[in-house]
């Protein structure tokens, strides 16, 4: 087997940290309009930048055409764990957040889009952290990756398992060509400057408009206010989550909307069985609150439907305190925690392709039972589904159900009370932010340990890339020669 070359990996690192490098610079115009001091992004870009020409100096005469599958999964997991640690150097250069354990669980939760938190009062950060904060879901969500596709095609990096392995793209277009990844770029901007300027006609102002689009659009839930979503207007509530469920379908599908290419689209079982999950899960809801609360129609609809869909696709916004639901909600609102949007969208968690699938597995496994005899055949848009591929994820399910119930139990022996336990980890691992017990929507998880912190840190970013891109690196097969 080749051995793993550390110059590929460099050069990969390289890129990506200049790109972070420029990400900084972005937001000094937000500190001059404030009137905040800019040095802390300045340093954070100087920092940044230096790594990066150092790694390229190291390996820019490192060639690329034969890159192996090791260096690939390698790359992605050195390349978020070293952008989520210099993402802390805005909080911790302008003080916000003095504690480096604090601030690498906020920008992993960030990076992520996680959107859980430690700051108790968001309100009294400089706008220009708050900025930074909200950019760095946007970042995470799909603009790195599509900035990445668009760059990487220079280093002769074309047709590459880099891609595949990043969860925000896998299973889906493996980029070939850069028109590809700018169509992917026009898109996630489209959907960007549409909200944030439908937000911009209601109350908020620029700012929150902006913060809380990077938010929506990614999948993340930071918000600007320690209320999230609940002190603004009814209007704000429906076009935020309106922008959720669109940003819960697979960017393949917007890529097909762009192609004229309806007939996919119409076929596409993964995008109706993730609207009609969300449907179905919306009315239950409402009918919960409308039976067990006081709630008026309209108000139980809004609320019902919009604590769904954030869960569902993992963003994390919240419109009200669900704590304070009927149980019956509230298990809702922990089932939900193990669903996730489409496949190929900016979601975490299992998603709705997978789900599918088990579905049809389990169809199945009846049919055989009432026909013993019969020949039965798994198929996804009316293609057959490789025996190898299901396999796959029915092991994907199986294992993220493992690493759960392992994760809850190590949480539990830290002295975490177990419903609270159970629901930071489901949180963390799906990268959905808020949950139930301690950890509400308007709850923080600055009450946790350094190292619980840290653990749901790893968590984040296991959920993020997939679960087996993390653990396939600890497998002694992996460094084999």
């Amino acid at each position: 087997m080749k051995l793993i070359n550390p110059l590929v990996i460099l050069r990969i690192l390289s890129t990506i940290l200049f790109l972070e490098s420029v990400s900084y610079l972005l937001c000094l115009p937000v500190a001059h309009i404030y009137n905040e001091s800019p040095y802390p992004f300045i340093w954070s870009s100087f920092i940044t930048t230096v790594l990066s020409v150092t790694f390229f100096l190291i390996s820019r005469n490192t060639p690329f055409d034969k890159m192996s599958i090791r260096e690939g999964y390698l790359s992605v997991s050195l390349s978020w764990l070293m952008f989520t640690g210099l993402g802390t150097l805005p909080y911790i250069l302008s003080g916000t957040i003095p504690s480096f354990v604090d601030a690498f669980f906020e920008s992993c939760s960030g990076f992520t889009t996680t959107g859980a938190s430690i700051i108790n009062n968001v309100e009294i950060l400089p706008y220009s952290i708050l900025f930074w904060r909200s950019f760095t879901h946007w970042i995470g969500g799909l603009g790195i990756i599509v900035l990445v596709i668009i760059i990487l095609p220079s280093l002769r990096i074309t047709r590459f398992q880099f891609f595949g392995l990043e969860s925000s793209l896998k299973e889906k277009i493996h980029p070939k060509t850069k028109a590809v990844g700018y169509r992917l770029l026009y898109i996630y901007l489209t959907l960007s400057l549409i909200e944030m300027m439908l937000l911009w006609a209601g109350e908020m102002n620029l700012f929150e408009s902006i913060c809380h689009t990077f938010g929506t659009v990614a999948t993340g839930g930071f918000s600007t206010r320690n209320t999230s979503i609940s002190g603004f207007s009814a209007y704000t509530q429906y076009i935020i989550g309106l922008f959720m469920l669109l940003s819960g379908i697979s960017f393949v599908i917007y890529y097909q909307m762009v192609k004229l290419q309806f007939r996919k689209i119409k076929h596409n079982e993964e995008l109706w069985f993730y609207l009609a999950s969300t449907f179905l899960a919306g009315i239950i809801a409402t009918s919960i609150l409308l039976v067990k609360t006081s709630s008026p129609l309209e108000s139980a609809f809004r609320e019902g439907f919009f604590q769904v869909i954030s869960i569902l696709t993992t963003t994390g916004y919240s419109t009200t305190d669900y704590l304070y639901w009927p149980s019956a909600g509230l298990l809702l609102i922990f089932v939900l925690s193990f669903t996730g949007a489409s496949t190929g969208s900016t979601t975490g968690n299992i998603k709705m392709g997978r789900h599918l699938i088990v579905l049809k597995n389990i169809k199945s496994v009846f049919v055989k039972l009432l026909h013993p005899n019969v020949i039965t055949q798994i198929k996804i848009n009316d293609k057959p589904v490789a025996e190898r591929a299901n396999i796959s994820i029915i092991s994907f399910v199986v294992f993220y159900i493992f690493i759960f119930v392992a994760a809850t139990i190590i949480v539990v022996a830290t002295g975490i009370e177990p419903v609270t336990s159970a629901s930071a980890v489901a949180s963390s691992l799906g990268n959905i932010g808020p949950g139930i017990g301690a950890i509400g929507p308007m709850n923080t998880f600055a009450q946790f340990s350094d190292f619980n912190k840290l653990f749901f840190s790893l968590l984040m970013i296991t959920g993020r890339l997939e679960i087996f891109t993390v653990f396939i690196l600890v497998a002694k097969s992996f460094w084999r020669l």
